[in-house]
């Protein structure tokens, strides 16, 4: 029987491997437990190419649909938000009025299980996140309810690439919990546990869990691996976001989660040919979910801005849409607070079958 030491390095050895073989793009998100209830989770969006991510203000009170033609599954906004899109035809991360957090991120190995006639109600793998942002306050209440599986995702190809949209989706709450859903085999896993604080890429979670574990016995103050591939940014922020200073300043650890985000960022610019999942870091956010504050941080401009949940009308009977136009490849300049800068705006939708 061989030890579980050289079955990590085996999972090491395939990790690499699979790092250099598949063309996905490359993404971190991590929750830091703070003191006082300062729950603070960052996210990095790394892709080959402008993604054309433009911020929105969503009321509650909206009635969506799955957009996978006439067997898909609508529902009514409990909750508004403000989101992150990708092209402005999906919902890519987000924070909702009662500091619920959705983020997705690339996952190669996601295989969704078939759409096909007698299925449960579709649901386009773009409003995914936003499904989630619509209708819970928390963590447990949305596993609860997603571990019914009452809906099929759908998913499609990316918009102007041959090559079918593969996601994993990670949440966390003001309370610090946290969850991450993947599809493995058209079956649905869910990970919940308010000790699942990060999530990249591939491999699978189970797998990066075991690879985390070899690291975790050398402790990142002796060594750290330093590469771009999403096995190495777990194994760094997962050390680093719970290395940083327990501050009781929300501020200082503010600027302790942006400078973790940051170190698992990929340089802007940097194209690797011989390892096409390597993408540049485009923006980041970070979600301040005790003070209900949604920072936004693009590569392209000197300054970070933030979004106050607290200042924003979510009503459904005056809250309006609206849309914070961040430019291509998000190269428009906001500094400070800018929630008044959000102009009213048709919605955007999301990306679905063709009827």
């Amino acid at each position: 029987m061989p030890s579980r030491r050289a079955s990590i390095f085996a999972l090491i050895a395939a990790s690499l491997l699979a790092s250099w073989q598949i063309p996905a793009s490359a993404c971190t998100r991590l929750v830091y437990l703070g003191p006082n209830g300062n729950i603070v989770t960052a996210r990095s969006m790394d892709w080959k190419s402008d993604v054309a991510t433009n911020l929105w203000i969503l009321p509650r009170g909206t009635k969506r649909s799955g957009e996978a033609g006439p067997n898909s599954i609508e529902w009514t906004s409990k909750y508004g938000s403000v989101v992150a899109t990708g092209y402005d035809v999906s919902t890519t991360d987000g924070v909702n009025e009662a500091g619920l957090n959705a983020n997705v991120l690339w996952l190669a190995e996601s295989e969704y299980p078939k759409f096909e006639k007698g299925s449960k109600p579709g649901l386009t793998i773009a409003a995914w996140a936003q499904y989630v942002l619509d209708n819970f306050a928390t963590v447990a209440e949305a596993v609860a309810a997603l571990g019914k599986e009452p809906f099929t995702v759908v998913t499609a190809n990316v918009p102007g690439e041959d090559r079918l949209t593969t996601l994993h989706l990670s949440m966390s709450d003001a309370s610090g919990d946290s969850a991450i859903i993947e599809y493995i085999a058209g079956k649905q896993v869910i990970h919940h546990d308010r000790k699942y604080q990060v999530m990249t890429n591939s491999p699978i979670f189970e797998q990066q869990l075991a690879l985390n574990t070899y690291w975790q016995q050398i402790s990142g103050t002796v060594m750290l691996p330093g590469t771009n591939r999403a096995s190495d940014r777990f194994a760094r922020a997962s050390f680093y976001v719970n290395a940083i200073p327990k501050d009781e300043d929300p501020n200082r650890a503010l600027a302790s989660v942006f400078s973790v985000i940051r170190n698992v960022s990929v340089p802007y610019g940097l194209t690797t040919p011989d390892e096409p999942n390597i993408s540049s870091t485009r923006w980041r956010t970070v979600v301040d979910h005790k003070r209900k504050l949604y920072f936004f941080e693009s590569a392209l401009t000197p300054n970070t801005f933030w979004v106050d949940l607290k200042m924003i009308d979510f009503s459904k009977e005056t809250g309006t849409v609206k849309k914070l136009d961040l430019g291509r490849n998000q190269d428009h300049t906001y500094s400070g607070n800018a929630t008044s800068a959000f102009k009213n705006s048709a919605p955007f939708k999301f990306l679905g079958l063709e009827k």
